[in-house]
């Protein structure tokens, strides 16, 4: 009978021998696929990269995450134990009912789904977890755009059913969970979980597992479609029916969520260094968690509180004394800054204050001064070739006459700066170097502004710098990694590191600028010095025990000013409490004194009327500059030398002979509107019975002399009566001068 037009009859049933046919077709030819030798559940774990790199601390401890890996997102490989019950539940209900009955393939779901296809109906299709593993195990099965081939097919099969042999069914699923891809990147259960559900998977409940496995099926559906088959699958954990009415609001918003951040620890600045090129998943450094989080927690806490200061970055460092090891490492202020990502402990800054122990040490070493040696803190201006440089103290107060303890301890900057004329800036700047503060320009670049920190150094330099002081003058590199033992190099003269640290640990010594009992003060044996810029852009502590050195910065990325911000109040409280937790059991004893140095009694006495400058003490000195008494003589005033040769030819008066102008390094450029015999260089000298000598060459007497410029370098000294120099500078003069024979009769008639 033939249907009325428009009407389809019904279609023919196909003969059951028919879906034999089919099923004995896939046999044979699943039988004639070779069979590839499958690699074992502990090879496939084994190879499984994330895209995150972990960060140990010198104990095992987790610090840091940093993802590595830009073109996929995974996370750590999740045993099965600690999968959600409801997520692998849902992954078998909907994946793969007959997972735990099958043995790779599942042929009852192969019969329905040829039967199917017979008919030309849609099923969800025949293929078994352990068939996509093998998909995803094996290069040659994956998936296509448009789908897999009947040959992928087929081999899946195989491949399916080697695996089921060799593998339990806990491995294979174990497996599935950290490879089979989710949404966009995500790949594997922890990214997932992490990344829409903001959690570990073992923390998954029935809803979120639902849309979990949901995604399995269809990684890029849209959220609608996404909920309706979590609502299927919701239905199918929860026997009692489950409501589905607010899912598709949840899986929006999961589907949303970027819970899974690239950088998740407390010691990011360090991972970074770190992880990335890493060959193993897991790095252990030096660090040591617990104290990482106290110098965190401690830092954010008080930039808190100065808050209303405007203060919002700040950096700590604490390495071991004796071999170099950073034990805590916090490059910002994390949340609490605009500029999270910048590293303030590689960060180049001023360092105010700081650079002075290495200033008065080698002054010490060279014999210049002594700890005990008077300086005397009032108003001064020295001549630079820039102009007059005028030094200034941090309260804009003068002390008068110190002694060089009580001008390190209580940061003194007109002493600091007249010790840094003995030295010179170019001898200083060669210490710092020799200390391991690179300085990008040179010592004469900086000047005599060079004793007061103008240069830029970093927290890590500057830390480990202090660190010689705690050796004895010997430096090493630090490190974030445990590897030989450190190979040290001599620095500074191991006597005057010693006598600095004693002065910077003298409490006596800090009360004039801090008093006795500021936070600098700890219950066991510590050296520290404070520090702040120019305008108040950065704060530092630095200082170390007989075990550790900590330094401390806070201040601004953008470098804008802080408001009332003090050497105690700034970066000396986060210092204090470190130091503090670092010795909460652990004491801290004084070093012992090496050899060539000697301990006497020393008495001061102020000009003019003999009164005690500072109470009589017991002073440490290098062997053969010791001595009991030091007092100045009235007049005495203006006593040090602006060359660099430190105090010299200092007569009846206590006046030191020295050249008062040009500055040195002036450079002089002849006027060529001017004949060039009639210009003159003026120089001046204070003191009495001075000789002038330019270039060896005796060429007057007295305080003061008008030079006939010569192009060229030249070097001009004071000297007295038997013929020792007094002062010495060095000038250059640029220009077209006269020629030898106009010089000559210019010479002449001057005469």
């Amino acid at each position: 009978m033939v249907a009325p037009e428009g009407r389809r009859g019904p279609r023919p049933r196909p003969q059951l021998p028919a879906v034999r046919l089919v099923i004995a077709s896939i046999l044979i030819a699943a039988c004639a696929i070779p069979v590839r030798a499958a690699a074992t559940f502990e090879q496939v774990k084994a190879a499984y990269q994330p895209s995150d790199r972990l960060l140990l601390d010198r104990r095992g401890e987790l610090l840091h995450r940093l993802r590595v890996d830009a073109t996929v997102r995974r996370g750590q490989w999740v045993a099965l134990a600690d999968v959600s019950p409801a997520l692998r539940t849902a992954l078998v209900l909907s994946e793969d009912r007959r997972f735990y009955e099958h043995s790779g393939v599942d042929w009852q779901a192969v019969g329905a789904a040829a039967w199917a296809n017979l008919w030309n109906t849609r099923t969800r299709g025949a293929s078994t977890i352990t068939m996509q593993l093998a998909g995803l195990l094996e290069e040659d099965l994956a998936r296509a755009r448009g789908g897999r081939s009947a040959v992928q097919k087929l081999g899946q099969a195989v491949s399916a059913t080697a695996l089921e042999r060799s593998w339990r069914k806990d491995q294979i699923l174990e497996a599935y969970l950290n490879l089979v891809p989710f949404k966009g990147e995500l790949v594997g259960l922890d990214a997932l979980s992490r990344t829409l559900f903001g959690k570990a998977a073992h923390g998954l409940d029935a809803s979120e597992a639902a849309v979990a496995a949901a995604l399995v099926r269809a990684p890029n559906a849209p959220p609608a479609q996404v909920a309706k088959r979590a609502c299927a699958v919701l239905q199918s954990l929860q026997a009692s029916g489950a409501d589905c009415s607010a899912l598709e609001v949840f899986t929006l918003a999961a589907l949303q969520r970027r819970a899974f951040d690239a950088s998740e620890g407390v010691a990011p600045h360090v991972a970074r260094q770190l992880l990335p090129g890493a060959r193993t998943l897991a790095v252990r450094s030096t660090l040591l968690a617990p104290l990482q989080r106290f110098a965190q927690g401690t830092l954010q806490q008080h930039l808190r509180e100065l808050s209303g200061r405007h203060v919002e970055d700040g950096a700590v460092l604490v390495l071991d004394n004796a071999s170099g090891e950073v034990l805590a490492w916090v490059g910002s202020s994390g949340l609490l800054s605009d500029a999270a990502e910048l590293d303030f402990v590689t960060a180049l800054r001023q360092p105010g204050s700081t650079l002075k122990p290495f200033l008065y040490a080698q002054a010490i070493a060279e014999r210049r001064i002594t700890a005990a040696s008077l300086l005397e803190d009032s108003g001064t201006q020295i001549p630079t070739p820039g102009g007059l440089y005028i030094p200034q103290n941090y309260d804009r107060q003068f002390k008068g006459w110190v002694s060089a303890r009580t001008a390190l301890g209580a940061s003194l900057n007109v002493p600091a700066v007249r010790t840094l004329v003995m030295v010179s800036p170019d001898a200083f700047h060669k210490q710092l170097v020799r200390l391991g503060l690179p300085l990008k320009e040179s010592g004469d670049y900086y000047g005599y502004s060079l004793a007061l920190g103008s240069a830029e150094v970093s927290l890590l330099a500057l830390t480990n710098a202090y660190r010689a002081l705690a050796n004895g003058g010997r430096a090493s590199a630090t490190r974030l990694q445990a590897g030989a033992a450190p190979s040290f190099h001599s620095a500074l003269d191991a006597r005057a590191a010693f006598v600095v640290g004693d002065m910077l640990s003298d409490t006596n010594a800090r009360a004039r600028t801090f008093g006795t009992d500021s936070v600098l003060a700890t219950r066991f044996w510590t050296a520290v010095k404070t520090g702040t810029s120019k305008d108040m852009r950065d704060n530092w502590a630095v200082g170390w025990s007989q075990r550790y050195t900590v330094g401390v910065w806070v201040g601004n990325a953008s470098g804008a000013p802080m408001w009332d911000v003090s050497g105690t109040s700034g970066a000396a409280p986060v210092w204090a409490a470190v130091m503090g937790y670092l010795h909460r059991s652990t004491p801290s004893k004084a070093p012992a004194a090496p050899a060539g140095l000697v301990q006497q009694q020393v008495q001061f006495a102020a000009p003019g009327t003999g009164a005690p400058v500072e109470a009589a003490r017991s002073e440490w000195f290098l062997a053969g500059t010791e001595q009991p008494r030091f007092a100045i003589k009235t007049g005495a005033s203006g006593a040090i030398s602006m060359g660099a040769g430190g105090q010299k030819c200092t007569q009846d008066g206590g006046v030191a002979a020295r050249i008062t102008a040009p500055a040195p390094g002036t450079i002089v450029a002849l006027d060529p509107d001017i004949p060039p015999q009639r210009q003159r260089l003026n120089f001046t000298a204070q003191g009495s019975a001075t000789r002038w000598r330019i270039d060896g060459k005796a060429v007057g007497q007295g305080t003061t002399l008008a030079w006939l410029p010569w192009p060229g370098r030249h070097r001009v000294q004071l000297v007295d009566a038997a013929g020792q120099v007094c002062d010495e500078i060095r000038i250059e003069v640029r220009g077209a001068g006269l020629t030898a024979a106009g010089r000559s009769r210019a010479d002449a008639a001057r005469r």
